[in-house]
């Protein structure tokens, strides 16, 4: 009997340990006081940015978005492929939200530099809409990221007017092979599918979690960041006084790009007066003609009723934002911009042969146009800001922006 309950016991105990193995494991914070707990943003330091934030100053202000993480982290020392260390994800983000998985919004593409993945934008372009989530995850997790959401589609969706079933999903990638076994192939339909079912609107986090685990920005820590404006349009006959339409744009990028001495917030040459390396050597130094490898994920949403080829406009902005934080957009560099609006439902409905659509003209957008400016260049320092230092493979670390300089260097430059 005390031999049948041990090998019960060993039986049971390896179960335990292979079940959480596979189980999404969430970044552990490094030890902090408990006055440090809270989350700490950009403009928690004293960074100045222009235009007013929604309400979470996240993409989630805009009505109907939810986002959704799956992280991943195991391991250390010396890469083991295929076993680690692992210190990757996967971000999901649903345009209208569970309850409205089969209503496509309109969507434009755009790609700055296409050194880079992001999977199902030819319909996008041809046909105008994005026809479910979004994921985000590490380079050579593409494929099977795009089959997890479709398997997740089907399981959750329904077929088409015509009873067929079919899905060109939009995934998309950066590269986090410094900090991650990427060839291990950690990420599992599982963890797709996870972070699909998790997904949910309101306060999200922010740096190290999700596709953006295992990612550098400007050779410090980087990751996941979002930020949002209130914009509001007027008549262009109307007063100053005439009552304006308010809307929300928000941006969510994974930003994984950059060299240090690059680095510019709100004006002041940060990654010049914080010097420092990862990528060791002269030559990867874009000051000395070397290439900046990196890429940038970036989803733009809004609430505002504009059509595919006016989304493809506002994509092109978040080029805008991003230069102005330092990025030339490198040979090496894969900046993939998606933006699309939750206005306009139920427009694909075939049971009416017309539709009614609203949009804005094109004259009354730039304020637009300056809220994605805006809001992309507060995501990238939210994603440095909002982050920990990380240990990797082999021992490759990353520290994280520290924010007594950084709050030191805005004080400096008022």
């Amino acid at each position: 009997m005390r031999i049948h309950t041990i090998a019960l016991l060993s039986l049971t105990v390896l179960f335990g340990l292979e079940l959480s193995g596979r189980e999404p494991i969430k970044s552990p914070p490094p030890v902090k006081q408990p006055a440090d707990n809270k989350v700490v943003r950009a403009r928690d330091l004293g960074v100045p940015f222009d235009g007013t934030p929604g309400k979470l100053n996240s993409i989630t202000d805009v009505p109907g978005v939810e986002v959704g993480y799956t992280t991943l982290i195991s391991g250390e020392g010396t890469l083991e492929v295929g076993k680690g260390p692992v210190r990757t994800g996967v971000t999901a983000i649903i345009p209208r939200g569970h309850d409205s998985l089969n209503d496509p919004v309109y969507a434009g593409y755009f790609s700055l530099n296409g050194n880079g993945e992001m999977t199902g934008t030819a319909w996008v372009d041809e046909s105008g809409f994005l026809e479910g989530p979004i994921a985000i995850t590490n380079t050579h997790s593409v494929g099977v990221a795009r089959d997890a959401v479709i398997a997740w589609r089907i399981k959750h969706g329904a077929a088409d007017t015509t009873g067929y079933w079919w899905s060109l999903p939009v995934v998309a990638e950066t590269w986090d092979g410094w900090l991650n076994d990427i060839n291990g192939f950690h990420v599992k339909p599982e963890h797709v599918f996870h972070a699909l079912d998790t997904a949910r609107g309101g306060v999200i986090e922010e740096g190290s979690i999700g596709g953006g685990t295992g990612m550098i920005c400007y050779e410090f820590k980087g990751g996941n960041g979002t930020a949002s404006r209130q914009i509001e349009i007027r008549p262009a006959a109307a007063g100053k006084d005439a009552s304006p339409r308010t809307f929300v744009v928000g941006v969510f990028l994974q930003a994984n790009f950059g060299r240090r001495s690059q680095l510019v917030i709100a004006g002041v040459p940060v990654g010049k007066e914080i010097p420092g390396e990862v990528y060791k050597s002269t030559s990867a130094d874009p000051f000395f003609g070397g290439q900046e490898s990196g890429s940038c994920i970036a989803v733009v949403a809004t609430d505002a009723p504009l059509l595919p080829n006016q989304l493809k406009r506002l994509a092109r902005r978040v080029s805008l934002g991003l230069a102005r934080t330092g990025t030339v957009s490198g040979n090496g560099s894969g900046d993939l911009f998606i933006a699309f609006s939750t206005a306009n439902p139920s427009v694909t409905n075939p049971d009416q042969v017309t539709h009614t659509v609203q949009t804005i003209p094109n004259d009354l957008m730039d304020p637009l146009f300056t809220g994605v400016v805006q809001a992309t260049e507060e995501a990238v320092v939210n994603a440095l800001v909002d982050n920990q230092s990380m240990t990797g493979r082999d021992n490759h670390r990353v520290e994280a922006l520290p924010h007594d300089r950084l709050r030191e260097l805005m004080k400096r430059s008022r």
